[in-house]
């Protein structure tokens, strides 16, 4: 028969988490898959933004930049949380085997989101920092791996998209209505949180370097 995994239940074979700590480190596999959820929903949020800007681009530069810079840091953590499962899977962790993998095309793709998520930012943060002498270089690398990127990414949060709602309620939600909260909720919480100031710190430091790209694309519309 096959066995269950509890919500809240620490992961089969892992060492006991303190109590103090299991409210920041508890959770196991559900707890990974509900950050994992939160982040992505995040990102979406971020990513409509990013595409409004392109539609209109001329007077939205620089939110498309900020935006851009600020991307990184929720970027990031979803790679970290989608890379442990893989790690725990791929290291035979029982929870995580016996949670099982993603869908099959899901772990196609991956390779190519990783790679083309990699190829965006680094683009275009040098793109930001080398100034717009680098546009003939750099700008089609960035656009093309853009295209790419939002097209396979699309897809991916298109496919955990009918669990989404399930995940984000488990977190979200008033506990007095769902009972006991999963351990790690505050962990979650401030992964999420922190990720999304980090990357605001980081977009603020960087707005020095938006100075020559709006004096260029100014330039070019008068």
């Amino acid at each position: 028969m096959a066995q269950t995994h509890a919500p809240g239940a620490p992961s089969l074979s892992a060492p006991p988490i303190p109590v103090r700590a299991r409210r920041w480190l508890g959770g196991g596999t559900d707890g990974n898959e509900r950050l994992t959820s939160a982040t992505g929903t995040l990102l979406m949020a971020l990513l409509a933004v990013i595409g409004v800007t392109i539609i209109n681009l001329h007077p939205l530069l620089w939110v498309h930049l900020f935006v851009g810079m600020l991307l990184i840091a929720p970027v990031s953590l979803k790679l970290a949380s989608t890379g442990y499962r893989f790690v725990r899977y791929y290291t035979r962790n029982p929870a995580y085997r016996l949670k099982g993998p993603p869908p099959r095309a899901l772990r196609a793709l991956a390779p190519l989101v990783v790679s083309t998520t990699l190829v965006v930012f680094a683009s275009g943060v040098a793109l930001l920092f080398v100034g717009p002498s680098s546009r003939s270089a750099l700008l089609p690398v960035h656009k093309i791996s853009f295209i790419v990127w939002a097209a396979v990414t699309g897809v991916h949060l298109l496919a955990h998209l009918p669990s989404l709602p399930g995940a984000l309620r488990g977190d979200f939600s008033p506990r007095d209505r769902l009972g006991p909260s999963l351990p790690g909720r505050s962990g979650r919480h401030l992964a999420l949180a922190g990720s999304l100031v980090l990357g605001a710190v980081l977009a603020l430091l960087t707005i020095p370097e938006f100075g020559p790209w709006m004096h260029t694309h100014l330039g070019h519309h008068h």
